[in-house]
């Protein structure tokens, strides 16, 4: 079996533990997913199974968006509620104005400092299988873009405010640690209490389905969604079927390639070889 499913996923669940899932349901060790939920967070969880697996980079460096809420006076040691409480610091006296100015500072291009419980590797090693042992971890900034911030509402609870917020961002961007900063920024703390993903663009929450109810769509269907493409006859078939090149697409980036029919054939990238521009095949044979 071959292509991509699209699973809505339950809080309580690492991706981990949907990968191993699929596996049984779609009887192949070949599934893997493009892009981390933490096990609190829901939403969409893109699979690639058996060949789709190789395109999965392609889904992973698409735009995200989520649904959060960011709850103000208290710190955890994992930027979430699921963390042990650090610190704890009233915030009735934050205004719902200082709150929106505070937060309109995360919209751009910034450096965020991903949460130390993450699932960055170290040295071949998570991060948080580091904090769990009892290391101390410091993970660089990395430079993120946050295209948008909208707040839905503000709420107060006890001593804390909840900002419900829509978040659209880049790949790699920590959600978690928006809330950390923006806690920080107004100096009395802040993590998430609530995530869920509703977009992998191309992919939003409207068309996943619980991983009992997914069906795969074809690689061809999912690749089309993600990537220009390109129809090509059988003489060019063969030649790509053998690494050959073939007459350029015209087109800068990554192409896929479809037969007649319709379905999945290669990858292919403009370049120039002996002086001329070519389409040459860098992913071949992917069969349904």
């Amino acid at each position: 079996m071959h292509g991509f499913a699209l699973i809505d996923k339950p809080a309580g669940m690492t991706s981990h533990d949907v990968v191993a899932k699929a596996r049984k349901k779609f009887n192949t060790k070949r599934v893997g997913h493009a892009g981390t939920l933490d096990p609190m967070a829901t939403g969409v969880l893109v699979l690639g199974v058996g060949s789709a697996t190789r395109l999965l980079q392609f889904v992973t460096d698409g735009q995200k968006q989520y649904e959060a809420v960011i709850r103000l006076g208290q710190s955890t040691h994992t930027d979430d509620r699921e963390g042990e409480v650090i610190e704890t610091k009233s915030a009735l006296t934050i205004s719902d104005e200082q709150i929106r100015e505070c937060l309109a500072k995360f919209v751009g291009k910034i450096q965020q400092k991903p949460s130390s419980v993450s699932a960055i590797k170290i040295d071949g090693k998570r991060a948080h299988e580091r904090v769990r042992a009892g290391e101390e971890v410091d993970i660089p900034a990395r430079e993120v873009l946050i295209s948008d911030i909208k707040i839905i509402g503000i709420t107060t609870e006890s001593e804390f405010k909840d900002i419900q917020v829509v978040i659209t961002c880049s790949a790699g961007t920590y959600i978690r640690a928006i809330a950390r900063d923006l806690g920080q920024l107004l100096e009395v703390g802040g993590h998430l209490t609530e995530l869920r993903r509703t977009l992998v663009s191309p992919f939003d929450i409207s068309q996943c389905t619980s991983l009992e109810e997914a069906e795969l769509i074809t690689v061809a269907e999912g690749i089309s969604k993600i990537l220009p493409v390109r129809t090509i006859d059988f003489a060019d078939q063969n030649e790509v079927s053998f690494g050959r090149a073939i007459s350029p697409s015209e087109i800068s980036g990554p192409v896929a390639a479809l037969d007649a029919s319709g379905e999945f054939v290669a990858l292919l990238l403009d370049k120039e070889l002996a002086g001329r521009n070519v389409a040459t095949p860098t992913l071949v044979s992917v069969k349904e």
